[in-house]
């Protein structure tokens, strides 16, 4: 795990493997299963056609809007080998996103499908629907030179205030949490690692890394469903999986069933492993399950091992990875003692080169300041809380700033305040507190129409779930809404607009 990747580019890594593994399943989604050779050639054939019919170059950016697809780590490759920068694009986006984001990273194509090309030309991209048409272009990768500081991605997060920031990655980043995961879980080529997450997010991707690293198949589902997810397990022989934020509770509350150990499973990662959870989910799959910590910006920072059996249900986040040092530092930036709570510091590789854009904002020094605030402790490293103005929503983060704009946009709206409300089982979930303008009702009626069209600028888990109107807010001497004095106020009547959940 402390070593450099013998590889320095995922697109090189991908080369490895279709020398020494050209036959082995390495994809497989619903529609079909692909070799190591079959996607070499394939992503080589698209390459040369991004450079010779798109006019696609070295540093270019290409946006991809698809589902959970074979195409979307398909293009993904194939931009790399053609030296351009991909911008990962949810499928979930509506105009607003879709816009800021496209504007953002100037994307100068989108590859979609035939369901979104509308809504992409419709804010005046350039679009690519997936059939590609490569097939007449040579299997062998084009003479661009590539290295570990060659950037791959600008992935958004949505970070902790503010319109999503990109996050900016190289091929390094990508190979070496790749590397890491695999050193950690010891996976080989007799495993099956399986994803169920969005592609656009960074879960399957260095998913795929990690399977390119192990000489593995990576199963992709289209889409996670707490109701069949573990029979997939089984009918697939996974071996290793990831989930995070709500999926280990909603798979826990799913009924019991005979067939539950009847898998291969060995291990799974998880981040936010519910602490009265741990050791039922370790006992009902029969695979031990330890918490890994990272960010976009920082990939991997802390993980407990699998033999480390006093981690479970300690709550600790684990100890940092052997590429990373990590302090626990007071807002002066002084290391606090053990014991005390303090932000998290992450420093070492991977890690992001900043972000796009966003010169004043990012690293310090190589440091990254993750918001996040810990105790240190002979177990490890444990979350206590965050100083970020954010809403973790299960696996999303939902900048508060950026659903306030979408809601203050109403005419209806004369400000507005969003704040994390706990959730048994997303962890937390978004609640807006609206001012209205005079004369408008404050009732339930008024709130949904309030939703519906900040629902159209916003991705759905984005939208709140909780509206409550007040007449004014609570101010700082500074004139700034106080967010823990509106958390704190006796509360009103408060319309609740839960989504049906699977």
């Amino acid at each position: 795990m402390g070593e450099d990747p013998p590889v320095p580019t995922l697109t090189g890594l991908l080369a490895r493997r279709a020398e020494d593994a050209a036959d082995r399943e390495f994809l497989q989604f619903a529609e079909g299963s692909w070799t190591f050779g079959e996607i070499d050639a394939w992503t080589s054939r698209l390459a040369h056609r991004l450079i010779e019919v798109d006019g696609v170059r070295p540093g270019d950016r290409v946006a991809i809007m698809l589902p959970n697809v074979v195409q979307w780590p398909v293009v993904w490759l194939a931009a790399l080998k053609a030296g351009a920068v991909v911008v990962p694009v949810n499928c979930s986006y509506r105009s607003a996103d879709l816009a800021f984001v496209l504007r953002d990273s100037g994307a100068r194509i989108v590859f979609t499908d035939a369901e979104r090309a509308g809504l992409v030309a419709e804010v005046g991209a350039d679009v690519r629907v997936v059939d590609d048409g490569s097939e007449q272009f040579p299997a062998q990768a084009p003479q661009i030179p590539i290295e570990a500081a060659t950037l791959a991605n600008l992935q958004y997060t949505s970070g902790t205030t503010g319109f999503p920031k990109a996050c900016i990655l190289t091929h390094d980043y990508w190979l070496r949490l790749g590397w890491i995961c695999a050193g950690a879980t010891g996976l080989g080529t007799g495993d099956v690692i399986l994803t169920s997450q969005p592609f656009s997010y960074m879960d399957p991707q260095w998913n795929t890394a990690l399977a390119l690293t192990a000489g593995a198949p990576l199963v992709v589902l289209p889409r996670f469903s707490a109701s069949t997810f573990m029979a997939d397990v089984r009918r697939h022989g996974v071996t290793f999986f990831y989930v995070l934020g709500s999926m280990p509770t909603l798979l826990f509350k799913q009924p019991p069933t005979p067939e539950d150990r009847d898998n291969r499973l060995r291990m799974v990662f998880c981040s936010g492993i519910p602490v009265a959870l741990h050791a039922r989910l370790e006992e009902r799959w029969g695979a031990p399950w330890r918490e890994i910590y990272g960010m976009t910006e920082s990939g991997v920072d802390l993980f407990s091992p699998f033999a480390d059996t006093e981690a479970v249900g300690s709550g600790s986040l684990g100890r940092p990875v052997p590429t990373k040092r990590v302090h626990v530092v007071d807002p002066d930036g002084n290391e606090v003692p053990d014991g005390e709570p303090g932000e998290l510091v992450v420093e070492g590789k991977p890690m992001m080169n900043g972000y796009w854009n966003r010169p004043e904002g990012g690293l310090r020094d190589g440091r990254l300041h993750t918001g996040d605030l810990v105790v240190r402790g002979p177990g490890g490293i444990r979350l206590v809380g965050r100083i970020k103005d954010m809403v973790r929503r299960g696996g999303e983060n939902v900048a508060c700033a950026e659903v306030e704009a979408a809601l203050e946009r109403d005419d209806h709206v004369v400000a507005a305040a969003v704040v994390a409300v706990p959730d048994d089982v997303l962890g937390e979930e978004v609640k807006a507190f609206l001012q209205l303008r005079n004369g408008i009702a404050a009732d339930r009626t008024t709130a949904g129409h309030i939703l519906e069209r900040a629902g159209t600028q916003l991705a759905r888990f984005k939208v709140p779930r909780y509206v409550e109107f007040v007449a004014d807010f609570p101010r700082t001497p500074s004139e700034r809404v106080s967010k823990p004095a509106l958390r704190e106020k006796n509360p009103g009547v408060t319309y609740d607009f839960a989504p049906r959940r699977s």
